[in-house]
């Protein structure tokens, strides 16, 4: 009996049809979750501005101000789910008080949406008025995490993808140490460093050139009759 595969084992890397593919479900899930975000908040709209208007007249003061509760709320929600869609797709997570503050306008709409409906103990009000809400914070946890993973998912893909095309690299072949240099090219080196306040000896030479202890005796002469002709 052949031993269990283990996960690293099993794991296939994705092709680029599947990083497209991957990337296609990504915009699928992202929508269908902002559409029924976006939904869910609507429907709320109406309970909570009955619950701000408190019985006030239709089409007064207060009655058209307490439309205005509901947008302040969401506005501030959908922006806060918007920045963790952008940071989720490059990996960045949010801090505490970013997460503080979507919980905290997730159970204002809570609240709000379902007030009335507790007050007078209507057990299928409650229950009515909870889904919604309830939806929009459970979409706006889920939507987060789903888009960590298939964001994950396209990278792997594109990483990859793109491995198999890049060739392996050419090194270039060092050249042979032990070629020996010549004494143009130890006289250029010496000719390179000269300075007009350099004293020419051949201790200088080799410190210079790398020379042997030989062949600076030679260039430091050719060198000084170089300077000597100038």
């Amino acid at each position: 009996m052949s031993a269990p595969q283990t996960a690293g084992e099993r794991r296939q890397p994705l092709t680029r049809p599947d990083a497209e593919a991957v990337e296609q479900v990504r915009r699928q899930v992202d929508r269908l979750c902002w559409s029924g975000i976006l939904l869910g908040l609507a429907f709320t709209m109406t309970n909570v501005q009955s619950f701000a208007a408190n019985g006030a007249a239709a089409w007064s003061l207060p009655w058209l101000a307490a439309w205005l509760l509901d947008p302040m709320v969401s506005l501030v929600l959908l922006a806060i789910l918007r920045a963790e869609q952008v940071t989720a797709r490059y990996g960045i997570r949010t801090g505490g008080w970013v997460r503080g503050a979507k919980w905290f306008t997730l159970a204002a709409t809570y609240v709000m949406n379902t007030w009335g409906a507790y007050a007078a103990r209507a057990a299928d009000m409650v229950v009515l008025h909870s889904v919604p809400p309830l939806v929009v914070f459970v979409a706006a946890e889920a939507v987060t995490d789903l888009r960590d993973k298939l964001t994950a998912a396209v990278r792997a893909g594109s990483v990859d993808a793109d491995s198999e095309l890049v060739p392996e690299p050419v090194v270039p072949r060092s050249p042979d140490p032990k070629r020996r240099i010549s004494f143009d090219e130890y006289l250029t080196r010496a000719r390179e460093a000269w300075r007009p306040d350099t004293t020419v000896t051949p201790a200088w030479i080799r410190k210079v050139t790398g020379c042997s202890r030989g062949l600076s005796s030679r260039l430091a002469a050719a060198l000084t009759a170089e300077m000597e002709q100038r």
